[in-house]
Protein backbone atom coordinates (compact mmCIF):
# COMPACT_ATOMS: atom_id res chain seq x y z
CA UNK A 1 0.00 0.00 0.00
CA UNK A 2 1.63 3.15 -0.98
CA UNK A 3 1.71 5.69 1.52
CA UNK A 4 0.31 9.17 0.53
CA UNK A 5 3.15 11.85 1.96
CA UNK A 6 1.01 15.07 1.50
CA UNK A 7 -1.75 13.41 3.09
CA UNK A 8 0.30 12.01 5.85
CA UNK A 9 2.07 15.74 6.44
CA UNK A 10 -1.41 17.44 6.35
CA UNK A 11 -2.75 14.94 9.44
CA UNK A 12 0.46 15.76 11.51
CA UNK A 13 -0.15 19.69 10.64
CA UNK A 14 -3.54 19.43 12.22
CA UNK A 15 -2.85 16.76 15.01
CA UNK A 16 0.10 19.37 16.12
CA UNK A 17 -2.18 22.80 16.07
CA UNK A 18 -5.21 20.96 18.20
CA UNK A 19 -2.71 19.98 20.73
CA UNK A 20 -0.77 23.19 21.21
CA UNK A 21 -4.70 25.03 21.20
CA UNK A 22 -5.67 22.39 23.96
CA UNK A 23 -2.46 23.66 26.33
CA UNK A 24 -3.13 26.96 25.63
CA UNK A 25 -6.86 27.10 26.41
CA UNK A 26 -5.65 25.06 29.43
CA UNK A 27 -2.91 27.51 30.43
CA UNK A 28 -5.23 30.31 30.36
CA UNK A 29 -7.63 28.65 32.52
CA UNK A 30 -5.42 28.34 35.24
CA UNK A 31 -3.32 31.48 35.18
CA UNK A 32 -7.01 33.95 34.73
CA UNK A 33 -7.61 33.38 38.34
CA UNK A 34 -4.33 33.98 39.45
CA UNK A 35 -4.27 36.94 37.84
CA UNK A 36 -7.17 38.00 38.96
CA UNK A 37 -6.22 37.21 42.48
CA UNK A 38 -3.32 39.32 41.83
CA UNK A 39 -5.22 42.35 40.69
CA UNK A 40 -7.43 42.24 43.73
CA UNK A 41 -3.86 42.10 46.41
CA UNK A 42 -2.59 44.83 44.00
CA UNK A 43 -5.93 46.47 44.59
CA UNK A 44 -5.76 45.76 48.52
CA UNK A 45 -2.00 46.50 48.88
CA UNK A 46 -3.31 50.49 47.21
CA UNK A 47 -6.01 50.54 49.36
CA UNK A 48 -4.27 49.38 52.67
CA UNK A 49 -0.47 51.35 51.98
CA UNK A 50 -0.80 54.39 50.15
CA UNK A 51 2.00 56.51 49.80
CA UNK A 52 1.88 59.14 51.97
CA UNK A 53 2.41 56.26 54.87
CA UNK A 54 6.00 56.44 53.47
CA UNK A 55 6.73 59.69 52.50
CA UNK A 56 5.57 61.28 55.96
CA UNK A 57 7.83 62.93 58.26
CA UNK A 58 8.88 60.39 60.87
CA UNK A 59 7.65 62.27 64.20
CA UNK A 60 4.27 61.75 62.58
CA UNK A 61 4.72 57.70 62.25
CA UNK A 62 5.37 57.90 66.03
CA UNK A 63 2.67 59.96 66.94
CA UNK A 64 0.69 58.72 64.83
CA UNK A 65 -2.70 60.66 62.67
CA UNK A 66 -6.50 59.91 62.75
CA UNK A 67 -8.49 58.29 59.81
CA UNK A 68 -11.69 57.16 58.64
CA UNK A 69 -12.72 53.38 59.28
CA UNK A 70 -15.38 52.55 57.27
CA UNK A 71 -17.41 49.50 58.60
CA UNK A 72 -18.93 47.34 56.34
CA UNK A 73 -19.86 49.79 53.97
CA UNK A 74 -22.23 51.24 56.44
CA UNK A 75 -20.99 53.24 59.41
CA UNK A 76 -17.67 55.39 59.45
CA UNK A 77 -15.53 55.40 62.43
CA UNK A 78 -12.71 57.78 63.72
CA UNK A 79 -9.83 55.41 63.66
CA UNK A 80 -5.84 56.07 64.20
CA UNK A 81 -2.87 54.79 62.22
CA UNK A 82 0.68 53.99 63.35
CA UNK A 83 2.85 53.46 60.48
CA UNK A 84 1.38 50.08 58.72
CA UNK A 85 -0.86 49.40 62.05
CA UNK A 86 -4.73 50.67 62.02
CA UNK A 87 -6.01 51.00 65.67
CA UNK A 88 -9.77 50.98 66.50
CA UNK A 89 -11.89 52.32 69.51
CA UNK A 90 -12.42 49.31 72.24
CA UNK A 91 -15.66 50.84 72.55
CA UNK A 92 -16.77 49.90 69.31
CA UNK A 93 -14.88 46.31 69.34
CA UNK A 94 -16.71 46.25 72.81
CA UNK A 95 -19.94 46.53 70.62
CA UNK A 96 -19.30 44.87 67.68
CA UNK A 97 -17.84 41.62 69.31
CA UNK A 98 -18.91 41.56 72.34
CA UNK A 99 -15.92 41.63 74.23
CA UNK A 100 -14.87 43.35 77.30
CA UNK A 101 -11.45 44.78 78.64
CA UNK A 102 -10.99 48.25 81.37
CA UNK A 103 -8.02 50.07 82.41
CA UNK A 104 -5.97 49.07 85.85
CA UNK A 105 -3.50 50.03 87.73
CA UNK A 106 -1.18 47.35 87.82
CA UNK A 107 2.07 48.11 89.70
CA UNK A 108 1.92 51.40 89.68
CA UNK A 109 0.99 51.37 85.40
CA UNK A 110 -1.86 51.75 83.70
CA UNK A 111 -2.83 48.30 82.17
CA UNK A 112 -5.74 47.31 79.79
CA UNK A 113 -7.00 43.95 80.69
CA UNK A 114 -8.97 42.46 78.34
CA UNK A 115 -11.56 39.58 78.77
CA UNK A 116 -13.55 37.78 76.34
CA UNK A 117 -16.33 36.73 78.41
CA UNK A 118 -17.58 38.41 81.32
CA UNK A 119 -18.54 35.26 83.32
CA UNK A 120 -16.96 32.84 86.05
CA UNK A 121 -16.73 28.89 86.14
CA UNK A 122 -17.10 27.29 89.48
CA UNK A 123 -14.73 24.16 89.62
CA UNK A 124 -16.16 21.50 91.52
CA UNK A 125 -14.11 20.91 94.79
CA UNK A 126 -15.19 17.37 95.60
CA UNK A 127 -17.83 14.91 94.09
CA UNK A 128 -21.53 16.68 94.13
CA UNK A 129 -23.12 15.70 97.65
CA UNK A 130 -26.75 15.47 97.79
CA UNK A 131 -27.19 16.52 101.23
CA UNK A 132 -24.19 19.01 100.98
CA UNK A 133 -23.55 22.35 99.38
CA UNK A 134 -26.03 22.77 96.21
CA UNK A 135 -23.33 23.44 93.76
CA UNK A 136 -21.75 26.67 93.69
CA UNK A 137 -24.63 28.51 95.77
CA UNK A 138 -22.58 29.28 98.57
CA UNK A 139 -21.48 32.80 95.66
CA UNK A 140 -25.25 33.35 95.49
CA UNK A 141 -26.92 36.25 96.64
CA UNK A 142 -30.67 36.03 95.55
CA UNK A 143 -31.99 39.01 98.03
CA UNK A 144 -30.23 41.12 96.28
CA UNK A 145 -31.31 41.08 92.77
CA UNK A 146 -32.74 43.49 90.49
CA UNK A 147 -35.46 40.97 89.75
CA UNK A 148 -36.31 40.49 93.48
CA UNK A 149 -39.01 42.95 94.95
CA UNK A 150 -38.39 42.66 98.22
CA UNK A 151 -38.08 39.79 101.10
CA UNK A 152 -41.59 39.31 102.41
CA UNK A 153 -42.15 40.40 105.74
CA UNK A 154 -45.15 37.82 105.86
CA UNK A 155 -43.52 34.55 104.52
CA UNK A 156 -39.80 35.54 104.55
CA UNK A 157 -38.77 34.42 101.57
CA UNK A 158 -37.94 36.65 98.06
CA UNK A 159 -41.02 37.97 95.92
CA UNK A 160 -40.21 38.85 92.30
CA UNK A 161 -40.88 41.38 89.85
CA UNK A 162 -39.73 39.98 86.55
CA UNK A 163 -42.89 39.58 85.12
CA UNK A 164 -44.93 41.75 87.44
CA UNK A 165 -43.80 44.56 88.73
CA UNK A 166 -46.58 44.43 91.32
CA UNK A 167 -45.16 40.95 92.83
CA UNK A 168 -45.49 37.74 93.24
CA UNK A 169 -43.74 34.26 94.54
CA UNK A 170 -41.68 32.41 91.93
CA UNK A 171 -40.68 29.12 93.42
CA UNK A 172 -37.70 28.56 91.48
CA UNK A 173 -36.68 32.42 93.23
CA UNK A 174 -37.63 30.91 96.68
CA UNK A 175 -35.91 27.48 96.20
CA UNK A 176 -32.62 28.91 95.46
CA UNK A 177 -32.86 31.50 98.04
CA UNK A 178 -33.19 28.81 100.44
CA UNK A 179 -30.44 26.70 98.88
CA UNK A 180 -27.89 29.54 98.58
CA UNK A 181 -28.66 30.01 102.56
CA UNK A 182 -28.29 26.84 103.10
CA UNK A 183 -24.89 26.85 101.51
CA UNK A 184 -23.43 29.43 103.32
CA UNK A 185 -24.12 28.04 106.36
CA UNK A 186 -21.86 25.42 105.65
CA UNK A 187 -18.90 27.54 103.88
CA UNK A 188 -19.03 30.95 106.07
CA UNK A 189 -17.73 31.10 109.47
CA UNK A 190 -20.48 31.29 112.21
CA UNK A 191 -22.54 33.84 112.82
CA UNK A 192 -22.16 36.08 115.55
CA UNK A 193 -24.90 36.82 117.74
CA UNK A 194 -25.31 39.91 120.26
CA UNK A 195 -28.35 39.80 122.53
CA UNK A 196 -29.94 43.23 122.91
CA UNK A 197 -32.83 41.76 125.25
CA UNK A 198 -33.96 38.54 126.26
CA UNK A 199 -37.11 38.93 128.11
CA UNK A 200 -35.20 38.63 131.59
CA UNK A 201 -32.83 41.76 130.69
CA UNK A 202 -31.28 44.47 128.81
CA UNK A 203 -28.03 44.19 126.95
CA UNK A 204 -25.69 46.94 125.41
CA UNK A 205 -28.96 49.12 125.37
CA UNK A 206 -31.30 50.87 127.52
CA UNK A 207 -34.66 51.82 127.01
CA UNK A 208 -36.01 55.08 126.64
CA UNK A 209 -39.75 55.35 127.74
CA UNK A 210 -42.33 58.01 126.37
CA UNK A 211 -42.21 61.64 128.93
CA UNK A 212 -46.20 61.00 129.07
CA UNK A 213 -46.57 57.09 130.97
CA UNK A 214 -49.61 58.18 132.47
CA UNK A 215 -51.26 55.26 130.08
CA UNK A 216 -47.53 53.21 129.54
CA UNK A 217 -46.80 49.63 130.83
CA UNK A 218 -43.39 48.11 130.64
CA UNK A 219 -42.99 45.53 132.28
CA UNK A 220 -40.99 42.00 132.55
CA UNK A 221 -43.52 39.31 133.63
CA UNK A 222 -43.65 35.05 133.00
CA UNK A 223 -45.40 33.90 130.10
CA UNK A 224 -46.57 30.52 130.78
CA UNK A 225 -46.66 29.56 126.87
CA UNK A 226 -43.17 30.47 126.34
CA UNK A 227 -42.06 29.05 129.67
CA UNK A 228 -39.83 32.33 130.70
CA UNK A 229 -40.12 35.98 130.89
CA UNK A 230 -41.10 38.34 128.37
CA UNK A 231 -41.25 41.61 128.24
CA UNK A 232 -44.90 43.72 128.56
CA UNK A 233 -45.57 46.24 126.90
CA UNK A 234 -48.35 48.95 126.24
CA UNK A 235 -46.96 52.52 124.48
CA UNK A 236 -49.98 54.21 122.06
CA UNK A 237 -48.72 54.62 118.39
CA UNK A 238 -46.33 57.77 119.31
CA UNK A 239 -43.46 58.64 120.43
CA UNK A 240 -42.97 54.67 121.36
CA UNK A 241 -40.18 53.00 123.60
CA UNK A 242 -36.88 53.13 122.30
CA UNK A 243 -33.65 51.09 122.45
CA UNK A 244 -31.31 53.00 121.89
CA UNK A 245 -27.50 51.02 121.81
CA UNK A 246 -24.43 52.01 123.79
CA UNK A 247 -22.03 50.02 121.21
CA UNK A 248 -20.95 50.61 118.12
CA UNK A 249 -21.96 47.15 116.61
CA UNK A 250 -21.62 46.48 112.76
CA UNK A 251 -24.22 43.33 112.59
CA UNK A 252 -27.12 44.29 110.37
CA UNK A 253 -28.91 41.24 110.78
CA UNK A 254 -31.77 41.92 113.10
CA UNK A 255 -34.08 38.91 115.14
CA UNK A 256 -37.17 39.59 117.09
CA UNK A 257 -39.78 37.89 118.94
CA UNK A 258 -42.66 39.85 119.58
CA UNK A 259 -46.64 38.95 119.68
CA UNK A 260 -48.75 42.26 119.49
CA UNK A 261 -52.04 42.27 121.25
CA UNK A 262 -53.26 45.56 119.27
CA UNK A 263 -51.92 47.09 115.84
CA UNK A 264 -48.45 47.80 116.59
CA UNK A 265 -44.60 48.31 114.86
CA UNK A 266 -41.30 47.74 115.61
CA UNK A 267 -38.78 50.49 113.87
CA UNK A 268 -35.13 50.35 113.15
CA UNK A 269 -33.21 53.30 113.11
CA UNK A 270 -29.65 52.76 110.90
CA UNK A 271 -27.51 55.74 110.58
CA UNK A 272 -24.30 56.12 108.01
CA UNK A 273 -21.38 56.42 109.93
CA UNK A 274 -19.86 58.37 107.29
CA UNK A 275 -22.03 61.18 107.58
CA UNK A 276 -24.44 60.40 109.73
CA UNK A 277 -27.62 60.18 107.67
CA UNK A 278 -30.28 58.53 109.28
CA UNK A 279 -32.89 55.72 107.99
CA UNK A 280 -36.07 54.26 109.06
CA UNK A 281 -37.25 50.92 108.26
CA UNK A 282 -40.33 50.24 110.05
CA UNK A 283 -42.31 46.30 110.42
CA UNK A 284 -45.80 47.35 110.77
CA UNK A 285 -48.46 44.90 111.16
CA UNK A 286 -50.51 45.25 107.75
CA UNK A 287 -50.70 43.13 104.53
CA UNK A 288 -48.38 45.84 102.26
CA UNK A 289 -45.33 44.29 100.49
CA UNK A 290 -43.04 47.53 100.92
CA UNK A 291 -43.77 51.11 101.02
CA UNK A 292 -41.91 54.55 101.58
CA UNK A 293 -44.06 56.69 103.29
CA UNK A 294 -42.13 60.06 104.55
CA UNK A 295 -39.10 59.50 104.77
CA UNK A 296 -39.98 55.58 106.12
CA UNK A 297 -39.88 52.25 104.47
CA UNK A 298 -42.31 50.26 105.64
CA UNK A 299 -42.56 46.14 105.64
CA UNK A 300 -45.79 44.61 106.54
CA UNK A 301 -45.58 41.54 108.87
CA UNK A 302 -49.13 40.62 108.20
CA UNK A 303 -52.36 41.86 109.58
CA UNK A 304 -54.39 39.21 110.69
CA UNK A 305 -51.74 37.23 112.33
CA UNK A 306 -52.47 35.92 115.99
CA UNK A 307 -49.74 34.38 118.07
CA UNK A 308 -45.77 35.21 118.38
CA UNK A 309 -44.20 36.89 115.54
CA UNK A 310 -40.94 35.18 115.00
CA UNK A 311 -38.56 37.80 112.21
CA UNK A 312 -35.81 37.58 110.40
CA UNK A 313 -34.73 40.60 108.34
CA UNK A 314 -31.11 41.30 106.58
CA UNK A 315 -31.18 45.66 107.15
CA UNK A 316 -29.20 46.42 104.72
CA UNK A 317 -31.22 44.48 101.98
CA UNK A 318 -34.63 45.89 103.10
CA UNK A 319 -33.43 49.64 102.91
CA UNK A 320 -32.06 48.84 99.51
CA UNK A 321 -34.84 47.74 98.23
CA UNK A 322 -36.69 50.62 99.85
CA UNK A 323 -34.91 52.97 98.58
CA UNK A 324 -34.89 51.90 95.60
CA UNK A 325 -38.69 52.86 95.39
CA UNK A 326 -37.63 56.44 94.48
CA UNK A 327 -34.31 56.87 91.88
CA UNK A 328 -33.17 59.66 93.48
CA UNK A 329 -32.14 58.36 96.94
CA UNK A 330 -29.08 56.05 96.60
CA UNK A 331 -28.48 53.46 99.06
CA UNK A 332 -24.87 53.89 101.58
CA UNK A 333 -22.51 51.65 101.68
CA UNK A 334 -23.35 48.53 103.89
CA UNK A 335 -20.24 48.43 105.66
CA UNK A 336 -20.42 52.04 106.84
CA UNK A 337 -24.25 51.40 108.58
CA UNK A 338 -24.98 50.73 111.94
CA UNK A 339 -28.04 50.19 113.86
CA UNK A 340 -29.27 52.89 116.42
CA UNK A 341 -31.98 52.75 118.06
CA UNK A 342 -35.07 50.14 117.89
CA UNK A 343 -38.70 51.78 118.69
CA UNK A 344 -41.34 49.56 119.71
CA UNK A 345 -45.24 50.93 119.07
CA UNK A 346 -48.42 49.47 120.06
CA UNK A 347 -48.90 46.99 123.05
CA UNK A 348 -47.83 43.44 123.48
CA UNK A 349 -45.61 41.33 124.79
CA UNK A 350 -41.47 40.87 122.98
CA UNK A 351 -39.66 37.91 123.89
CA UNK A 352 -36.03 38.76 122.34
CA UNK A 353 -34.33 41.22 120.28
CA UNK A 354 -30.63 39.91 118.83
CA UNK A 355 -28.36 41.40 116.20
CA UNK A 356 -26.18 39.18 114.12
CA UNK A 357 -23.78 39.08 111.53
CA UNK A 358 -25.98 36.70 109.39
CA UNK A 359 -29.01 33.86 110.20
CA UNK A 360 -28.39 31.60 107.03
CA UNK A 361 -30.41 28.36 108.77
CA UNK A 362 -33.69 31.32 109.44
CA UNK A 363 -33.92 32.04 105.72
CA UNK A 364 -32.78 28.33 104.97
CA UNK A 365 -36.54 27.52 106.86
CA UNK A 366 -38.01 30.10 105.85
CA UNK A 367 -37.91 28.29 102.44
CA UNK A 368 -38.59 25.16 103.24
CA UNK A 369 -41.46 25.78 104.91
CA UNK A 370 -42.84 28.32 102.43
CA UNK A 371 -42.59 25.19 100.18
CA UNK A 372 -44.46 22.99 102.20
CA UNK A 373 -47.38 25.55 102.78
CA UNK A 374 -47.58 26.11 99.25
CA UNK A 375 -47.19 22.52 97.41
CA UNK A 376 -50.57 22.05 95.77
CA UNK A 377 -52.48 18.44 95.09
CA UNK A 378 -50.72 17.21 92.16
CA UNK A 379 -47.24 17.92 94.16
CA UNK A 380 -46.38 20.85 92.17
CA UNK A 381 -45.46 24.94 93.44
CA UNK A 382 -47.74 26.74 90.43
CA UNK A 383 -46.17 29.60 89.44
CA UNK A 384 -49.25 32.40 89.51
CA UNK A 385 -47.77 34.66 86.85
CA UNK A 386 -48.02 34.89 82.98
CA UNK A 387 -45.03 33.99 81.30
CA UNK A 388 -43.85 34.86 77.51
CA UNK A 389 -41.89 33.57 75.34
CA UNK A 390 -40.34 34.33 72.06
CA UNK A 391 -42.02 37.62 71.66
CA UNK A 392 -44.85 36.53 72.41
CA UNK A 393 -44.78 33.59 69.97
CA UNK A 394 -44.69 30.54 73.14
CA UNK A 395 -47.03 31.59 76.51
CA UNK A 396 -47.82 30.14 79.93
CA UNK A 397 -50.78 31.10 81.52
CA UNK A 398 -51.25 31.49 85.37
CA UNK A 399 -51.24 28.24 86.92
CA UNK A 400 -48.05 26.80 85.22
CA UNK A 401 -45.26 24.33 87.19
CA UNK A 402 -41.57 24.01 85.76
CA UNK A 403 -39.25 21.29 85.97
CA UNK A 404 -36.53 23.84 87.32
CA UNK A 405 -38.51 24.90 90.00
CA UNK A 406 -39.93 21.19 90.65
CA UNK A 407 -36.03 20.23 90.66
CA UNK A 408 -34.68 23.09 92.62
CA UNK A 409 -37.52 22.96 95.36
CA UNK A 410 -36.72 18.88 95.93
CA UNK A 411 -33.22 19.78 96.51
CA UNK A 412 -34.07 21.83 99.50
CA UNK A 413 -36.30 19.84 100.96
CA UNK A 414 -34.01 16.66 100.98
CA UNK A 415 -31.50 19.16 102.48
CA UNK A 416 -34.03 20.07 105.21
CA UNK A 417 -34.82 16.52 106.11
CA UNK A 418 -31.11 15.86 106.28
CA UNK A 419 -31.00 18.51 108.96
CA UNK A 420 -34.12 17.64 111.02
CA UNK A 421 -34.96 14.21 109.96
CA UNK A 422 -38.81 15.66 109.69
CA UNK A 423 -40.36 13.49 107.34
CA UNK A 424 -42.86 16.39 106.53
CA UNK A 425 -40.12 17.58 104.31
CA UNK A 426 -39.69 14.12 102.59
CA UNK A 427 -42.99 13.62 101.98
CA UNK A 428 -43.22 16.80 99.60
CA UNK A 429 -40.04 16.23 98.17
CA UNK A 430 -41.07 12.81 97.11
CA UNK A 431 -44.47 14.53 95.89
CA UNK A 432 -42.82 16.81 93.66
CA UNK A 433 -41.77 14.08 91.23
CA UNK A 434 -44.86 13.37 89.90
CA UNK A 435 -45.24 15.93 87.66
CA UNK A 436 -41.91 14.63 85.82
CA UNK A 437 -44.18 11.87 84.49
CA UNK A 438 -46.85 14.04 83.13
CA UNK A 439 -46.37 15.57 79.75
CA UNK A 440 -46.29 19.80 79.35
CA UNK A 441 -49.80 19.51 77.31
CA UNK A 442 -51.47 17.55 79.90
CA UNK A 443 -50.29 20.53 82.65
CA UNK A 444 -46.78 18.71 83.55
CA UNK A 445 -43.28 19.21 82.66
CA UNK A 446 -42.52 16.28 80.60
CA UNK A 447 -42.05 16.47 76.78
CA UNK A 448 -40.06 13.98 74.31
CA UNK A 449 -37.32 15.51 71.27
CA UNK A 450 -38.13 13.87 68.02
CA UNK A 451 -40.93 11.46 70.14
CA UNK A 452 -37.27 9.88 71.50
CA UNK A 453 -35.45 11.91 73.88
CA UNK A 454 -37.20 12.82 77.62
CA UNK A 455 -36.66 16.34 78.27
CA UNK A 456 -37.84 18.39 81.94
CA UNK A 457 -39.05 21.40 80.46
CA UNK A 458 -38.19 24.55 82.44
CA UNK A 459 -40.84 26.36 80.59
CA UNK A 460 -43.41 23.42 79.96
CA UNK A 461 -44.71 25.57 76.49
CA UNK A 462 -46.19 23.63 73.46
CA UNK A 463 -44.06 23.21 71.12
CA UNK A 464 -41.49 22.83 73.71
CA UNK A 465 -38.71 25.40 74.22
CA UNK A 466 -36.03 23.07 75.69
CA UNK A 467 -34.21 24.94 77.73
CA UNK A 468 -30.84 23.67 78.86
CA UNK A 469 -30.06 24.98 82.46
CA UNK A 470 -33.69 24.71 83.91
CA UNK A 471 -32.97 20.78 82.26
CA UNK A 472 -30.09 20.07 84.19
CA UNK A 473 -31.36 21.61 87.44
CA UNK A 474 -34.17 19.43 87.35
CA UNK A 475 -31.58 16.30 86.91
CA UNK A 476 -29.82 17.60 90.32
CA UNK A 477 -33.36 17.44 92.14
CA UNK A 478 -34.41 14.10 91.20
CA UNK A 479 -30.54 13.17 91.71
CA UNK A 480 -30.98 14.74 95.19
CA UNK A 481 -34.44 12.97 95.62
CA UNK A 482 -32.66 9.56 94.56
CA UNK A 483 -30.32 9.37 96.97
CA UNK A 484 -32.27 10.65 100.11
CA UNK A 485 -34.20 7.77 100.50
CA UNK A 486 -34.95 3.56 99.83
CA UNK A 487 -38.40 4.38 98.97
CA UNK A 488 -40.19 3.02 95.65
CA UNK A 489 -40.83 6.93 95.09
CA UNK A 490 -37.26 7.40 95.41
CA UNK A 491 -36.15 4.85 92.93
CA UNK A 492 -38.77 6.36 90.59
CA UNK A 493 -36.50 9.94 90.53
CA UNK A 494 -33.54 7.50 89.84
CA UNK A 495 -35.12 6.31 86.88
CA UNK A 496 -36.36 9.68 85.54
CA UNK A 497 -32.33 11.16 86.23
CA UNK A 498 -31.03 8.23 84.19
CA UNK A 499 -33.86 8.91 81.62
CA UNK A 500 -32.62 12.45 81.71
CA UNK A 501 -28.81 11.95 80.91
CA UNK A 502 -29.46 9.37 78.33
CA UNK A 503 -31.35 12.27 76.45
CA UNK A 504 -28.87 14.99 77.91
CA UNK A 505 -25.53 13.25 76.52
CA UNK A 506 -27.71 12.69 72.87
CA UNK A 507 -28.93 16.26 72.55
CA UNK A 508 -25.52 18.58 73.84
CA UNK A 509 -24.42 18.90 70.31
CA UNK A 510 -28.01 20.82 69.42
CA UNK A 511 -26.44 23.62 72.03
CA UNK A 512 -23.02 23.97 70.47
CA UNK A 513 -22.73 27.00 68.51
CA UNK A 514 -18.93 26.64 67.56
CA UNK A 515 -18.24 29.82 69.84
CA UNK A 516 -20.80 29.49 72.51
CA UNK A 517 -23.54 27.81 73.52
CA UNK A 518 -27.60 28.07 72.82
CA UNK A 519 -29.68 28.91 76.05
CA UNK A 520 -33.03 26.73 74.41
CA UNK A 521 -34.21 25.25 71.04
CA UNK A 522 -37.10 27.03 70.01
CA UNK A 523 -35.03 27.56 66.33
CA UNK A 524 -36.27 24.60 65.96
CA UNK A 525 -39.34 24.47 67.36
CA UNK A 526 -40.92 27.25 66.04
CA UNK A 527 -38.37 28.11 62.76
CA UNK A 528 -37.10 31.58 64.31
CA UNK A 529 -33.25 32.32 64.76
CA UNK A 530 -31.38 31.00 67.70
CA UNK A 531 -31.72 32.10 71.37
CA UNK A 532 -27.85 32.32 71.77
CA UNK A 533 -26.99 32.19 75.79
CA UNK A 534 -25.27 35.19 77.44
CA UNK A 535 -22.03 34.67 78.78
CA UNK A 536 -23.54 34.14 82.50
CA UNK A 537 -25.49 31.31 81.08
CA UNK A 538 -22.95 29.94 79.00
CA UNK A 539 -21.30 29.40 82.40
CA UNK A 540 -24.24 27.96 83.89
CA UNK A 541 -24.04 25.41 81.70
CA UNK A 542 -20.01 24.55 81.94
CA UNK A 543 -20.60 24.61 85.54
CA UNK A 544 -23.83 22.39 85.48
CA UNK A 545 -21.66 19.79 83.44
CA UNK A 546 -18.21 19.84 85.54
CA UNK A 547 -21.16 19.15 88.67
CA UNK A 548 -22.97 16.50 86.93
CA UNK A 549 -19.91 14.97 85.64
CA UNK A 550 -18.79 14.18 89.26
CA UNK A 551 -21.75 12.02 89.99
CA UNK A 552 -22.10 10.55 86.37
CA UNK A 553 -18.46 10.48 85.01
CA UNK A 554 -18.83 10.77 81.28
CA UNK A 555 -16.11 12.03 78.54
CA UNK A 556 -19.11 13.78 76.92
CA UNK A 557 -20.07 15.86 79.45
CA UNK A 558 -16.31 16.66 80.34
CA UNK A 559 -15.26 17.26 76.67
CA UNK A 560 -18.36 19.86 75.82
CA UNK A 561 -17.34 21.44 79.24
CA UNK A 562 -13.88 21.89 77.75
CA UNK A 563 -14.72 22.92 74.96
CA UNK A 564 -17.30 25.55 75.76
CA UNK A 565 -14.48 26.82 78.44
CA UNK A 566 -12.31 27.52 75.77
CA UNK A 567 -15.08 29.50 73.44
CA UNK A 568 -14.59 31.58 76.80
CA UNK A 569 -11.07 32.70 75.74
CA UNK A 570 -12.12 33.35 72.33
CA UNK A 571 -11.34 29.35 70.89
CA UNK A 572 -13.83 28.66 68.07
CA UNK A 573 -14.62 25.41 66.61
CA UNK A 574 -12.60 25.09 63.14
CA UNK A 575 -14.24 25.49 60.03
CA UNK A 576 -14.20 23.57 56.54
Amino acid sequence: MRINLKLLLSVLLVGVGVTTLSYWTKCGENSLPRAREDIWRNRQQIDEYSSDVYDKPQDEEKSGRDIDCLINEEATISCRQYGGEVYIPFSFIHKYFEVYGRLVKHEGYDRFEWQHSYSKVYFPKKKYDPHGVFLWFENYNVEVRDRVKCVSGIEGVPISSQWDSRGYFYPIQIAQFGLSHFSKNLTEPPSTVVSLENGSATHKAKWRLPANTQNVIFRRVLDDTVGRKVLEFRTGATPGASLSLHDDLPYTTLRFEVLFTSNGSLTVVLENASDRTRYTVRYVTSDIILANHENEILYGLGGNRTGWYHVTRDLIVDLQKGLALHANRKAPRPRSLRVRKIIIRGSGYIGSVNLASSAHLAHFYSAADWLIRHQDDKGGWPIKVTRKLSNGMLELAPGWYSAMAQGQAMSLLTRAFGVTSDLKYLEAALKGVHLFKVRSENHGVMTTFLGKYVWYEEYPTVPSSFVLNGFIYSLFGLYDVYQTCTHEDCREAGKLFDEGIISLKKMLPLFDTGSGSIYDLRHLSLGVAPNLARWDYHTTHINQLLFLNTVHDDSILKSTAERWMGYMKGKRASHN
